[in-house]
């Protein structure tokens, strides 16, 4: 009984210990089940928080490529906006020259009508005064007087007398014919030159409404760039690729300004040249631009139309758009020096055209997304950027 009593017991101490094992082992299972599960979970949640953060990398680089296509599409199309609004500004400025000359013609042949109808008249008066004379002298018949020889000497002085006042009847009615004619000549050229004044003054009309339409496809080309807010680093980056093109051009255009000859250079003209415009410095040379990069030469505020003048002579290098600076003129003055201006409204100078110290070049504006009007101005010696105030009174 006791034997079986301690077998049952130790049979039940058994099953007791093995049961504890049992429960151990699956207890440490399911806890091991629990955090491989919770593991997994976490696992599957963290990759699909990086999915979600990977999609989202994605779609920005998309719109930011898609917003610099548009930009890029915009900066074209100011560009295409740029040129229009120049070409008929060169164009009304050339009307406004041709109205000008025009108008000096009229009134020069005004001056010469008047000239002319008071030297008519007085013509007129002295051809009055000599028939008045010959009247009052007995209308004497030549053939008469030839046949009469009752008195040879007399009848010779008054035969020399007749044809004297002969020949100077003769020589006024020539100069009154010639003053005749030049006179309808003149009113020929009088009525040519109105026609033409009126042409010029259509023209000049609708050429005014063009540029007004290309300003406001202008403005809302710029309107729209406005809207693709850059941060400040894009802003930085996209003035960065401006200036760089900016200086490979003129690294280029130095290039061709070797063969250049008869061309002194500024380095004898310091504080003697006189500013290409008349207007406010609104961005000194070196003060800041955007982040590290400083302004390489001066902006003068100016109103849109105001000639742009060279501040010496030289030849144009460059007459064309450039991205970030719009229309741009560039002259070399020799000896490494060359001047810039840039956001014009129109170009009226060509590459390879000679100016001359004061010369009109260019016209002011805003061109290249610009938001105020005025002239961009750098002055650069052998390639580096120098303070035009140096040079400018």
């Amino acid at each position: 009984m006791n034997s079986s009593s301690n077998i049952y017991q130790h049979s039940q101490s058994s099953i007791g210990y093995v049961g504890c094992i049992t429960l151990l082992i699956l207890f440490c299972s399911l806890t091991a089940y629990g955090q491989s599960d919770l593991s997994a979970k976490n696992t599957a949640k963290t990759n699909q928080q990086l999915s979600e953060i990977q999609r989202r990398i994605n779609q920005q680089k998309q719109t930011l490529s898609n917003t610099t296509v548009k930009i890029t599409d915009l900066e074209q199309q100011l560009k295409t906006d740029d040129l229009a609004i120049g070409q008929v500004a060169k164009k009304l400025q050339a009307t406004k020259q041709g109205l000008l000359a025009v108008r000096k013609k009229i009134s020069q042949l005004a001056n010469e009508q008047q000239q002319l109808e008071s030297a008519k008249k007085q013509q007129e008066q002295i051809l009055a005064k000599q028939l008045r004379a010959a009247y009052s002298a007995g209308h004497h018949d030549y053939l008469k007087l030839m046949l009469n020889q009752q008195k040879p000497s007399s009848v010779q002085r008054t035969i020399t007398h007749y044809q004297y006042l002969n020949a100077a009847r003769i020589k006024e009615i020539e100069t009154f014919k010639q003053t005749i004619a030049k006179l309808n000549d003149i009113r020929t050229q009088q009525q040519v030159k109105a026609e033409e004044f009126t042409q010029l003054t259509q023209e000049q009309s609708q050429q005014k409404q063009i540029l007004e339409l290309s300003k406001v496809k202008q403005q809302q080309t710029l309107k729209a760039l406005n809207k693709k807010a850059l941060t400040g680093k894009q802003r930085l980056n996209k003035l960065e690729r401006e200036e760089s093109s900016l200086v490979a051009l003129l690294k280029k255009m130095a290039a061709a300004a070797k063969a250049a000859e008869n061309l002194v250079g500024l380095s004898k003209l310091k504080r003697k040249l006189n500013w290409p415009v008349k207007g406010r410095i609104s961005h000194s040379f070196g003060s800041s631009k955007q982040g590290y990069l400083k302004w390489k030469g001066v902006f003068l505020s100016a109103p849109v139309g105001r000639q742009v003048k060279t501040i010496h002579s030289g030849t144009i290098l460059f007459s064309d758009w450039l991205n970030g600076y719009g229309l741009v003129s560039v002259v070399d003055h020799g000896d490494g020096y060359m001047s810039l201006y840039g956001h014009n409204q129109a170009l009226l100078k060509s590459v390879g055209d000679r100016v001359e110290a004061g010369e009109p070049i260019a016209l002011v504006g805003q061109s290249g997304g610009q938001a105020d009007s005025g002239l961009y101005f750098e002055i650069r010696h052998a390639g580096k950027a120098v303070n035009p105030k140096l040079w400018c009174r």
